[in-house]
């Protein structure tokens, strides 16, 4: 039986630690710059509405934003028609103004519609809170597509969510918009 010399053996040991102590703090850094170069995260996205791009006014959607308090606006332009579907992402977009607990006095729910609502259609909007108004044809004219808007104490339209298309998408669409809500309400001071 051969037996290694001491100094050989400390030698591999120095070895292994070097090689994991390398390894340890390299891995980490070479797995972030693979993440960054192939994109594994989305950078910076905290929003889950769209952030509206160009500069959108209450002024140049028609509405006076004196009427508002300044206060934050949920703001939803209505279909042409309000069918099922409507009436439904009204209900949700009720009851998202509803979740918002305490901080719901801070905003104003306010519906732009072509038409005046139907006894259905003013039943999913369970709150005396509601404003409605008709919509001004500057706003038709910025918005082609039902949306509902988020606009700040100053009269600028900062998010924007698109209304899905099915029934099986409205709870996402639901918490979206209050998780949207909440946190510029959060870091907000005005309004």
């Amino acid at each position: 039986m051969t037996s290694m010399p001491i100094n050989s053996v400390k030698k591999s040991t120095s070895r292994r630690t070097l090689i994991l102590v390398f390894a340890v703090f390299t891995l980490p850094v070479i797995l972030a710059k693979f993440a960054l170069n192939d994109h594994w995260f989305n950078y910076g996205v905290t929003n889950q509405g769209t952030l509206v791009a160009n500069e959108i006014t209450l002024e140049k959607m028609g509405l006076n934003k004196a009427q508002f308090n300044k206060k934050w606006l949920m703001l939803y332009v209505l279909p042409e028609t309000c069918a099922e579907q409507c009436q439904q992402i009204l209900h949700n977009i009720n009851n998202t103004y509803v979740a918002l607990g305490k901080e719901a006095e801070r905003v104003t729910p306010l519906v732009l519609t072509n038409s005046t609502l139907t006894a259905a259609q003013q039943a999913q909007l369970h709150s005396k809170k509601w404003q409605i108004q008709d919509l001004p044809t500057k706003t038709q004219q910025l918005f082609t597509q039902p949306q509902v808007l988020i606009v700040d104490p100053l009269g600028n339209v900062i998010l924007s969510h698109q209304p899905p298309k099915n029934s099986q998408a409205l709870p996402l669409f639901g918490k979206a918009l209050l998780a949207d809500f909440k946190k510029v309400l959060k870091y907000s001071r005005i309004g």
